[in-house]
């Protein structure tokens, strides 16, 4: 009994975070909206504050950003909607040309002396499975961009409650509880995203003009493709370039898909190890075990847009975390490698 009541407080914890992930898997539907609409207005926050700090009224600045949101969606709609619609649609014809190629793979091997049985290699190792993944995330960005209309409209009503937040707070004075914690938290979780944003608009961008370069078909959705997966570091950009590569190697050959594979590797280590690091600095950052269990975490929880959210999702909780004094040593544990501490010897 005595053993039971001193584990109680961490069984009932755990009881609590069962309930709560069952809770927030069931409501998954109405939840990936919202959080792509708070994600959405946290990444609108920094214009919309400049629009107010140059005198333009708070529901002018709200609608401005909201028709630069609406412009954007429009193309997104008309140019990648059409990219995701075709290339579904192509899918089973890409599989089946690389499910040939790896069969000859295969044949070109055993001419060589290594026998390696077709069925037994296509079940370790299917690269036409790749393509059908790509697919099905697509797919399910699209669907969870369907219901834009409550995206966009919950994105307005975030950004003006964002305006008027410090008013209310002013007006409860000295009974409001203390805002450093908070405004600390909410700033580290806006810088984040912000700079990382930026960081992956370029990424997409780079990635869409050298693919045009090589005429690989759809290069705006695989820019897409590498825009919102460069918020999962480390393996993000090998999930985003496996389909691209994949298929630069049916449409144009070997060569084109090494010079595809090459960019990409470029990119990512430009953008990743050279400019991310000087805007992003040191302080804000996950452990790659971390990064591959959230992905896998929040895949499981969220669908497709949890798996793309998954590191956000994961640095905010580790912000969170981070700003309360008793849960910093659980924050330090999910971030990323540190150098040991050493004994200076007199």
């Amino acid at each position: 009994m005595t053993d039971f009541r001193q584990h109680s407080p961490l069984l009932i914890t755990a009881a609590c975070l069962v309930v709560i992930i069952a809770g927030v898997q069931a409501a998954a539907s109405l939840l990936v909206p919202l959080l792509l609409a708070m994600f959405i207005a946290c990444i609108c926050l920094p214009p919309l504050h400049w629009l107010v700090n140059k005198g333009l009224p708070a529901t002018w600045a709200v609608l401005l950003v909201t028709l630069g949101l609406v412009l954007l969606g429009a193309f997104l709609s008309i140019f990648v909607g059409a990219s995701i619609a075709d290339f579904s649609q192509n899918i089973p014809t890409y599989q089946e040309r690389l499910q040939g190629q790896t069969t000859q793979l295969l044949a070109w091997l055993s001419g060589l002396g290594i026998n390696i049985s077709n069925d037994m290699a296509l079940d370790a190792f299917n690269p036409a499975a790749a393509m059908g993944f790509a697919g099905k995330l697509l797919a399910g960005f699209g669907n969870a961009l369907a219901n834009t209309f409550f995206i966009v409209l919950t994105v307005i009503f975030l950004m003006f409650e964002a305006l008027s937040l410090p008013n209310k707070w002013a007006v409860i004075g000295e009974h409001a509880p203390s805002t450093d914690a908070i405004s600390t938290f909410l700033k580290s979780v806006n810088q984040y995203l912000v700079i990382k944003t930026w960081i992956s608009l370029a990424t997409g961008a780079v990635v869409s003009i050298w693919l045009a370069v090589l005429s690989v078909d759809y290069p705006l959705l695989w820019g897409l493709l590498a825009f919102l997966f460069n918020y999962v570091p480390n393996i993000g950009s090998i999930i985003a370039a496996v389909p691209a590569v994949l298929l630069a190697l049916v449409q144009l050959g070997a060569d084109t898909a090494l010079y595809t594979g090459l960019g990409y590797i470029a990119v990512n280590i430009i953008m990743g190890n050279v400019i991310e690091p000087r805007f992003m600095g040191k302080g804000v950052g996950l452990s790659t075990l971390i990064v591959f269990v959230s992905l896998v975490f929040w895949g499981w929880l969220l669908g497709p847009v949890g798996m793309l959210l998954s590191v956000p999702l994961t640095m905010i909780v580790k912000l969170a975390l981070e700003a309360n004094p008793k849960t910093q040593w659980i924050a330090i544990l999910l971030g990323p490698d540190i150098e040991p501490i050493t004994d200076k010897i007199s």
